[in-house]
């Protein structure tokens, strides 16, 4: 009997405990802190188990250089920020995040990851990690065209590398000045 309720609340104090762990702020949440006990290790185990159970299997729009040019417009637009550009540094942006965004298109990248698994992290996000999800704001083909990019980086036509290495475009200058305010009319003031 003894061992029986020794038992029961040694597995309270578990739940319990992490309890504390968490609500007394001792939890790491910030970027700059270390990893809590397992965190990577649960984190990629969980995220594999997931992609491969739900990525697609197949690539509904075809390798071709119009959707490689298309990903590398959409690439600068809405994932240099944090994954970088070749020959480009690490925006400040990128270097205050945890865990650190991978650079896509330097060194192996995704290359080896199938489209249908970056298509997936474009549509879902990552939570936890500053990627976010783009079902919202960009259409399947413009997913798509991002992963058959990443997933063939390593082996772009020259016109694609071109696009990802030309400078960005320089925001629109500053609004027209508002007009000055009328001057009062000049000569004798009215009585």
């Amino acid at each position: 009997m003894k061992f029986i309720v020794g038992l029961v609340l040694g597995l309270a104090l578990v739940p319990f405990g992490a309890y504390l762990y968490f609500t007394s702020g001792s939890a790491p949440v910030a970027t700059t802190d270390s990893d809590m006990p397992f965190e990577r290790f649960f984190a990629k185990k969980a995220l594999h188990a997931r992609i491969a159970k739900d990525m697609p299997k197949s690539v509904p729009i075809q390798t071709s250089e119009a959707n490689y040019l298309a990903g590398a417009e959409l690439y600068k637009q809405d994932c240099a920020v944090c994954h970088g550009l070749p020959l480009t540094p690490k925006t400040a942006i990128a270097a205050g995040m945890y865990p650190a965004p991978p650079l896509l298109l330097e060194g192996k990248g995704v290359t080896d990851d199938p489209p249908g698994e970056s298509y997936w992290k474009i549509f879902n996000g990552l939570r936890l990690t500053g990627m976010p999800g783009f079902r919202k704001s960009l259409s399947e083909t413009q997913m798509w065209q991002l992963a058959l990019l990443l997933a063939n980086a390593d082996k772009l036509p020259s016109s694609a590398k071109a696009v990802l290495v030309a400078p960005l475009a320089s925001p629109a200058t500053s609004a027209p000045a508002a007009p000055a305010p009328a001057s009062p009319p000049s000569g004798p003031s009215p009585k």
